[in-house]
């Protein structure tokens, strides 16, 4: 492995993103589906690449950048989250709060408790792992990142993680964009959108994934002058620091004895919380542009993206595919039936609005719900990402407890009480909102639209 495999590397994973931005801008078939251009290039990468027709000369460190990678995301979340105070989170987001961590503890609680219960009866003979049942949650609701950075704490122990995890993010973002798109269809028809008087109405450069000029916008303000350093490295620069010297100290961490094996992906978070503090100190922070660290972060993600689906060992996805594909459908029709059972009778206000990015979110991360909640409210009306944004900091270091624990917790035999307990508390959670649901803010004028017809 040597700079020149990184570079080639680099270099054609970027010429497939560009080649998924084209294809998304003039196949119709793609836009009707909204994919992704890095999930495009990643599938490009797998088809073309080492593990199946061998035309792209990808080095043997394929498998490697998406380790790297959600080290470089997590290290930028400290920097791109609007963070707020939990006592303002109880006050203004209970039921968002309870029930979007609800989700997120029974899909690792039931995923794991699926993978021990009924996947482990039904394929005895392949002696399915204790850990299975991660894949679901760390495949749709993590993406690729999370399914990288479980991957990273089972290491060798089970090395076929990483590519169950990648297909699994892979098939939750599919599910996500047309499982959603089907169901904004739906709701636009019954006239249940507050926003969206019909699925024909949508812009055309949602479909394209191209800007028009006159609505184009700046990607951030530079704080810096370029005569002395680029804005773009200036960002970039100390989000890659935080990475690099996570890397050093976990590493640093994992060597102090036998069965220790500190993640990256949870230094570089903490670490980047402790380097905010230093700037808010020193007030340092305005001399920087939180666009241009959402910016780096987007990058690193549609990475992350692109080489973890490129990296995917068709041969151990295949030798999988029965559980995993026994996994991956129950997994759709729990968070189906959460979106129908469960979030649209909890949000009392833009019950629509509020649970599409519930759905989003939790097949095909958050991004994927951001991009369904601008279909129904481009202008973000309803405010269900303000909502968000205050109930994420106890939902994120939750979050990054699970990701990092876990695993470990299988790993020691403890799979079923870990199962039980995170099943227990999202059933528990989803009580108390349901005790105690209120309003998280003043209704929006109802709007009267005839009812779309032939959509």
């Amino acid at each position: 492995m040597t700079a020149w495999n990184l570079f080639t590397d680099l270099g054609f994973i970027c010429l497939l993103l560009l080649t998924g931005a084209f294809l998304r801008a003039k196949v119709r078939i793609i836009q009707s589906f909204f994919l992704p251009a890095s999930l495009i290039a990643g599938v490009l990468g797998l088809v073309l690449g080492p593990h199946m027709l061998g035309v792209i000369p990808f080095s043997e460190a394929l498998g490697d950048y998406a380790g790297i990678l959600i080290a470089v995301v997590f290290a930028a979340l400290p920097f791109t989250s609007r963070l707020a105070s939990f006592s303002q989170a109880a006050k203004n987001v209970v039921t968002t709060w309870a029930v979007s961590q609800a989700v997120v503890a029974l899909q690792w609680g039931v995923g794991l408790l699926f993978g021990l219960g009924v996947l482990a009866v039904v394929f005895s003979a392949m002696e399915i792992p204790d850990g299975f049942g991660l894949m679901l949650a760390a495949g749709f609701m993590g993406g690729h990142g999370t399914a990288a950075a479980i991957a990273e704490v089972y290491g060798e122990q089970w090395a076929e993680a990483q590519s169950l995890g990648m297909t699994a993010a892979t098939v939750g973002i599919m599910v996500s964009v047309i499982g959603g798109i089907m169901i904004i269809k739906y709701e636009s028809q019954r006239g249940g959108t507050a926003y969206l008087k019909s699925f024909k109405d949508l812009p055309e450069e949602l479909r394209t994934g191209i800007v028009h000029t006159e609505r184009r916008q700046s990607v951030g303000v530079s704080p810096v002058s370029t005569m002395s350093i680029d804005p773009l490295i200036y960002h970039a620069g100390l989000i890659l620091g935080v990475a690099g010297i996570s890397y050093l100290v976990a590493s640093a961490l994992s060597d102090l004895g036998d069965g220790i094996s500190v993640p990256t992906f949870s230094v570089a978070f903490l670490l980047g919380f402790v380097v905010l503090f230093l700037l808010k100190l020193v007030r340092a922070q305005r001399h920087f542009d939180q666009q241009l660290f959402e910016r780096t972060s987007s990058s690193a993600t549609d990475l992350l993206v692109a080489f973890g689906i490129a990296s995917i060992n068709p041969g151990i996805v295949v030798a999988y595919a029965g559980p995993l594909a026994l996994l991956l459908g129950f997994g759709v029709l729990f968070i189906l039936g959460f979106y129908f059972l469960v979030a649209k009778r909890l949000f009392t206000d833009h019950q629509v609005e509020q649970s599409i990015f519930l759905w989003g979110w939790n097949t095909g991360t958050v991004a994927m719900g951001i991009a369904l909640l601008r279909v129904v409210d481009p202008e973000m009306r309803s405010k269900t990402l303000d909502y968000y944004g205050v109930a994420y900091v106890p939902i994120g270091f939750a979050d990054i407890a699970i990701i990092a624990l876990l695993p470990v917790l299988v790993m020691g035999g403890f799979a079923w009480p870990a199962a039980l307990v995170l099943t227990a508390a999202g059933i528990a959670l989803l009580v108390a909102a349901r005790l105690t649901v209120s309003r998280s803010g003043p209704k929006e004028p109802e709007r009267e639209v005839p009812q779309p017809s032939g959509v």
